[in-house]
Formats: structure tokens, sequence, C-alpha cells
């Protein structure tokens, strides 16, 4: 291993839309800094790769919607070319019901999640509760809390068991959007959108360079990674908080803030692109969307860039992903395409090519979209790490006061951290300089 020493101003643990935003506003300050990067490549749970077709897709983070300003204006202004996921026809719910029946449970599975976002977070009724444990108690029709379950499984990918009821609220409140979050996808993969902002940091980025430890004090901070030593005056730890818990802090974290770090457990996720010669579904007035009533955290939606290379996207959450990770992967591509050909049809059946990346227990993320608290008792844990332990500073999307799990959530907690860093140096130089 080089002994290599670095200096710098502010070091950033983590390439992820967090630690990349963060250094791009450092960099318009004219501080000094160094991003460090675990993986052989930027973007987080952002990813993209080749399938079996050879064609560059998304594995990881995709869509975007007109609801999501940051990340919209960063898309454009790099030149990214949006794709309209397709919506139109049919929404599909399997075992089947009629439109009417499908459409009012949607409606009534909305209504107690309208509901539940009525509650307040400090409302002391319900401090001990989860959120499946407040499910059993509404009154509401069986398929509508089954389909509010499979929504937040599927959107959240922990067990409802797990996810304290405050926690919930407190976190759905913060995604505003009004416009489906699935409108727009990236022709060029989200993660092009991670290189392109990675290509501005030119030589202050270093990957496959994961940090083992962080020694910390009033004067500073000196980082011990894989390829030598990084001193600074500050730095942020751009990590999801279950990552962040991992690395080796010295001294200890205080116990509150440890504490605060520990509460989280990430979400479980298996993300699949399955491609056609042609979107079938179309023709029979089907949009691609499913959602799997009897299978939890199931959902399917078409992902295609144009009707040449035709795709449906699905996902697999919570519960269900730990289940279907322990299969094989020729079983698994068995029961998936089992499943689709029962909703949409034999035609599900004639695949070009079946990609599936498994995102539970990730070396460097912990899972996907996001960590969750899961202890109903952390009210606090969220201002703890936002408050850090300077110079050690923490930020990631599930922190974020816009758009928690979401690369929106991500750009605006890297931004802030930023901010509160830069203002925190000039703080210091101020008091410096009049002490001289």
């Amino acid at each position: 291993m080089s002994s290599r020493t670095e200096r710098t101003d502010v070091a950033i643990v983590g390439a992820g839309f967090t630690g990349l935003s963060a250094a791009l506003e450092l960099k318009r300050a004219g501080v000094d800094f160094l991003v460090l990067e675990a993986r052989d490549r930027v973007g987080g749970r952002v990813e993209g790769m080749r399938n079996g077709l050879g064609e560059l897709i998304d594995s990881g983070g995709q869509f975007l919607c007109q609801d999501m300003p940051e990340l919209m204006a960063l898309a454009k202004a790099r030149g990214k070319t949006f794709v309209e996921t397709y919506v139109d026809g049919e929404f599909i719910t399997h075992p089947s019901m009629s439109a009417e029946d499908a459409e009012r449970t949607y409606r009534m599975a909305m209504a107690i999640r309208e509901r539940m976002n009525r509650i307040e977070p400090d409302d002391p009724w319900i401090a001990g509760l989860t959120v499946a444990a407040w499910l059993e108690r509404q009154t509401d029709p069986v398929d509508a809390k089954a389909a509010f379950r499979s929504m937040i499984e599927g959107l959240w990918c922990l067990a409802l068991e797990k996810v304290p009821l405050w926690y919930l609220i407190d976190n759905d409140r913060r995604i505003t959007n009004e416009t489906f979050e699935l409108q727009y996808f990236l022709r060029e993969t989200m993660q092009s959108l991670a290189d392109d902002l990675a290509g501005d940091l030119t030589d202050r980025l270093r990957l496959s360079e994961p940090v083992t430890r962080i020694e910390h004090g009033p004067d500073g901070v000196r980082l011990t990674t894989a390829g030598g030593v990084v001193q600074a005056r500050a730095v942020l730890v751009a990590l999801p908080p279950a990552t962040a818990a991992k690395l080796d802090f010295v001294p200890a974290l205080q116990a509150e803030l440890a504490k605060a770090l520990s509460v989280w457990e990430s979400g479980a996720v298996i993300k699949i692109l399955v491609r056609y010669a042609r979107p079938f579904w179309r023709v029979r007035e089907l949009s691609g969307m499913v959602m799997w009533r009897d299978m939890p955290g199931l959902f399917a939606c078409d992902a295609s860039k144009d009707a040449e290379h035709a795709a449906l996207v699905v996902f697999i959450g919570g519960p269900l992903a730990q289940h279907c990770r322990k299969l094989a992967a020729a079983a698994l591509r068995a029961e998936v395409t089992a499943k689709l050909v029962d909703a949409l049809g034999p035609d599900a059946a004639d695949i070009l090519d079946f990609n599936q990346r498994d995102w539970t227990d990730d070396r460097w993320s912990g899972g996907a979209y996001s960590d969750l608290i899961v202890d109903v008792t952390a009210r606090h844990a969220e201002r703890t790490i936002l408050a850090g332990a300077p110079p050690v500073y923490f930020a990631s999307s599930e922190v974020s006061p816009s758009f928690p799990a979401y690369v929106e959530g991500a750009i605006v907690a890297g931004r802030i951290a930023a901010g509160k860093i830069l203002a925190s140096l000039q703080s210091a130089i101020a008091t410096k300089a009049s002490g001289s």
C-alpha cells in the first residue's frame, strides 16, 4: 500500500449524488477538496451497466419527474434526453379484478396513505406504533389495506412491521411531487449524469479508494484510505447512515451520534430489466404497469426507450426481495417470467434479455433505495446526524429536507452540507484573523 499523504481543506467520503453535489459547491466557492470513493465508479445507488444485448441500462436509481426541480435542472443543463415513461392504457392488478374494482381499490389505498399523513408525527398517541400496527387498527376493506401494504413496501422496501409510523409520516410529507414520480428517465442513463458531474472534479476525485479510518479532533481530520492518508480541515461523510455507522471513527463518536447512525436499516431491492422485441402490451391497450396484490413489493412498468427497445422494469422490494434473493438466477427468472405471463399473457415469455441487479446488502451502500429508521424511539436521529460532530459532518438523501431516498434529495442534501462546511471554515478564518 502506498504511503501517500495528501492535504486538502475538505475530504468528502462517497461520490454518490450527495458527495458530487457537495464537491461542486465547494469548487464554486474556491475551497480545495478531495472526494474519496470506494467503488470503481461514481453514482452510489445510481448505476449504469451493459445488459446481455450490450445495451447501456439503468441498474440502479433511474426515474425522475418535473416536480424534482434540482435534478430536472441538472439533467437539462447537461443536455440529457428525457424519455417519457409510457403510461397509456390499462393498469393491471393481479390476481385480476375489474377495472372499476382496481380503480376503487387504488383510491382507497391512497385514502389510507392520506389519512396517515394527516396525523402529526409527534402525536403521542402514535409514539410506539409501527406502520403495520397502525394499519391493523384501520377499518378499511382487506383489499385496500393489502394494496396500501404493497404500495408502501414497494416504495420503502422494508416490512411495515419494522417501520415506525411517525417516521413514515415525516418522510412521506417531504416527498411533494404531484406528478407521477416515474414520469421520465434519461436515455443516456442516470449514471451518465453522475459521470458528467464527476468530470468537473478533474483530479480531485479518487476512485477505488475506500476510507477505513477517520481520526478527528479540534485541528482537523486524518483519513486512512486504501491508497494512503488524507489530512483535511473537515470531512463530509456523504454515505447512507447505516454505511456511515460502519466506519472506524477515532475517537469513537459521542454516544448520541453513534446511536443516531445505528438505528437505520437498508431497504431490500432487486431490480430487473426485461427486454422484448416489441412492446406487446401496448397493442392490447395495456400500460405495462402491473401491481401484484398477492405479493406485496412486486411491481412492473414500461421502461422502453422507444418501440425498438421494448422493456419492462420489474421491482422486487422488501420482504419479497429477501425471499427472492435466495433463489438461483435461473429460478428467479422463471418465477418472474411466470408472474409476467399470468398478468400480461403468453407474449411475456418471449424474452430477449433478462438483467437482474440485487441491491440488498450491497457492499458499499447497504441496499436500496434508501435506509430507514427502524427504532420507534429514535425521534431525533436525523437532527443529531445533521448536527454531526464538527469537523466531522454527515449528509445523505435519507436526511434531506426534500425527496429523501431520491436523487433529488441527495443533490439537496449535498448542497446544504457544503453550505454548512463553508460557513464553518469561513467562521474559523475570521476568528483566526481577529485573534492575530
